[in-house]
This record gives structure tokens, C-alpha cells and sequence, in this order.
């Protein structure tokens, strides 16, 4: 199938003034779509060509330039042949299947990552807060400095890779040898062979140690929800970068509440005297005790909403409401007096005692919702 008839940013499907990063991202994504090991359409193998030869030209910079002058006309007289691919683009194509450490060979050599876990109250939630987190680590070897060789001995070059730290595997397809590179397993990328390990950490470079770092726990996280410590983990071979330590956060539940999002709910107790006639009571906030003023007439079920008593949002602004929802209790036992009472008062009552608030059980259920 002849490429020259098809314009090459319509191939990758990208605008004539995309990115070199945006041209990168749409070759390996159709590199992994149509390669003829994965596809099975019939024309996977044309189509693919045509993607890698439009790639080609449009991620160097001088055919691109050539191409958006003089187009297919223009690579012909400036010499270009479709089908000799450069490193660069072979690499691409390496990555967009394997990744790019499969390629340079740093695949392995840097540090593990580990978890680790602290523990805090639903009001230390609301407010952040700093916890010391311990955890076990492999840190470098002090005593080798994480060379691995006892100080002072000889170390040989590693039989398997002579020395480089990687090895190479060719393999061989219709766009000729495709060489694929990896770390030594023998050596762990390093090339050399020791001879006498570090008496202190037998030659691995590393050694487990207690450690424990200081975790900034912010405002308004939930529960289960992890915070990422950089460069604090496992450390990683031949001086490459630690891990990350995965601290995982779990916000012991608080009896005086339940947490929806950024809601509070609570409920408070309301006798039924203090119901039918108001009263102010005392109710519980993340913030601390809080006078709160009952209306007389409240009914059972009635929510009052706290404006901003509620969690803060998390990495961002302002904060969730408390809602307190009113639970009136009656009275289980009555002597001969308090029966007479409100026998008494039941006498006297009428319709417009019970009467309810116009709206009151589409507020209620709005409240709910």
C-alpha cells in the first residue's frame, strides 16, 4: 500500500501544529493497536507501516520541517527512504510495548516501595495532624556504603554481561532487527562480579533498619485514603533512587458522630417537655461543646443544620455542615401525680395543639434527601 497518498499527521491523527510529545503519544498508541502480533485485522500490517513512517518523518525535526514545506515531493529529493528507522524511534516503539525502563535497563534497580499505616480520631481528621510512623526499611550499608564488596578487596567484572549491565535480545520482524535491552540478572545491572561480600550485609548493599518519619496528615482526609512519602523507601541498587513509603490513614470511627463526605450527622435528646416548650442544650462538635436552641414545638425527626461544622475539604476550600437530627423522648414510666398531669393536660388540648407546621413533612424529607 503506497503511504505517499496519505498525509502523515492525518495518520497519526494530530494537527499540523502538534507537540513533539502529543506526535510521541499518538505513535505509541497506535504502534500498540495495529502491530501485527496484536491486531488481527487484515490491513494491521500496511496500516502499521504507514503509522511508523509518518512517525518517522514528524519526530525529527528537520524531515518534519521538509515535509510541512515541500510535503512527500520534498522527502523524495531530500533523500529520505521510508523504512530506515533511527534508534530514537526504534526506542519509541520499544516503549510504547515494554515501557521505558524495559529499554534503558533500569528496570529493578530502583528501591521498593513499602506501606505503613497510622491510626488517628475523626477530630484529629478535621483539624490535620502530625504522627511519628515507624517502619522497617532496607537502608544502604553504612559499612560498604552499599558497594556490596568488603572495603579494600577486589572486585571482578560479571561473567554473564561482561562488564556493560545489560544484555541485549534480538529479535528480527519485517522492519529488520529490533534489539530489545535489559538488566543483568546476574549483576543487577552493576557489572561487576564481587569476590569477597560485605561482612555486614553479606553483599546485597543493604540492611534492614527501624525508621521512623514524621507524617503531615491534612485536614479533611478519609478514611483508608494513603499519603505518599518520596525517596523514604527500600533503597535501590548501585546508588539509584529509594522507593516511596505508602502511609495508609484510618480514622477511627467517633461515637458521637457518623461522616458522610464532608457531612456530620449527630442526634441529640430532646425530653418531651423540652420539646413542646424550647430549650437550649448542649451538643457536640468537632469544634468542641456548642449551645444550640431548640424552638418550642420541635418535632421528633426535625434536622437542624450547622453551617460549616461539618469536615474541610480535602486539599481545597471551605468545609461540609453538621446536621443534628432531634430524637424526643417520652417518658417510660409515670407515677400516679405526672399520669394525672397529663391526663389533665390531654383534657385541654385541641386541634390546634397538634396542628403541624405547613410544610413541615416536605421539609423533613428534604432534610433527608
Amino acid at each position: 500500500m503506497a503511504t505517499t497518498a496519505r498525509d502523515y499527521y492525518e495518520l497519526l491523527g494530530v494537527g499540523r501544529n502538534a507537540t513533539e510529545a502529543e506526535i510521541k503519544k499518538a505513535f505509541r498508541g497506535l504502534a500498540r493497536e495495529l502491530h501485527p502480533d496484536v491486531s488481527d485485522a487484515p490491513d494491521a500490517h500496511d496500516r502499521f507501516r504507514e503509522v511508523v513512517e509518518a512517525y518517522e518523518v514528524l519526530s525529527k525535526s528537520e524531515s518534519r520541517e521538509l515535509y510541512d514545506r515541500y510535503g512527500h515531493a520534498g522527502l523524495k529529493s531530500g533523500g529520505f527512504q521510508p523504512g530506515h528507522f533511527d534508534f530514537g524511534s526504534l526506542s519509541d516503539l520499544f516503549s510504547a510495548f515494554f515501557g521505558e525502563e524495559v529499554l534503558t535497563g533500569r528496570g529493578g534497580s530502583r528501591g521498593a516501595d513499602l506501606a505503613a499505616a497510622v491510626e488517628i480520631d475523626l477530630v484529629e481528621a478535621s483539624t490535620g495532624v502530625k504522627r511519628q510512623v515507624p517502619f522497617q526499611v532496607a537502608a544502604v550499608c553504612s559499612h560498604c556504603g552499599g558497594d556490596g564488596s568488603e572495603p579494600g578487596t577486589e572486585v571482578s567484572v560479571c561473567p554473564t554481561c561482561g562488564g556493560a549491565g545489560r544484555l541485549q535480545q534480538v529479535s528480527r520482524s519485517v522492519f529488520g532487527e529490533f534489539v530489545r535491552t535489559q538488566a543483568c540478572a546476574t549483576c543487577s545491572g552493576t557489572g561487576r562480579k564481587i569476590e569477597t561480600p560485605c561482612t555486614q550485609c553479606g553483599g546485597a548493599g543493604r540492611l534492614l533498619e527501624e525508621r521512623t518519619i514524621e507524617v503531615d496528615v491534612p485536614a479533611g482526609i478519609h478514611d483508608g485514603q494513603r499519603i505518599r512519602i518520596t525517596g523514604e523507601g527500600h533503597a535501590g541498587l548501585s546508588g539509584s533512587r529509594a522507593g516511596d513509603v505508602y502511609v495508609q490513614v484510618h480514622v477511627r470511627p467517633d461515637p458521637r458522630f457518623v461522616r458522610e463526605g464532608n457531612d456530620i450527622y449527630s442526634t441529640v435528646d430532646l425530653s418531651m417537655t423540652q420539646a413542646a416548650l424550647g430549650a437550649t442544650v448542649t451538643i457536640p462538635t468537632l469544634e468542641g461543646d456548642h449551645e444550640l436552641e431548640f424552638a418550642a414545638g420541635t418535632q421528633p425527626g426535625q434536622v437542624v443544620t450547622l453551617r460549616g461544622r461539618g469536615m474541610p475539604v480535602l486539599q481545597g476550600f471551605g468545609r461540609g455542615d453538621q446536621r443534628v437530627l432531634v430524637n424526643v423522648v417520652l417518658p417510660r414510666h409515670l407515677n400516679a401525680e405526672q399520669r394525672r398531669l397529663l391526663e389533665e393536660f390531654d383534657s385541654h388540648a385541641d386541634e390546634g395543639t397538634y396542628k403541624a407546621d405547613e410544610g413541615f413533612f416536605e421539609k423533613l424529607k428534604s432534610a433527608f434527601r
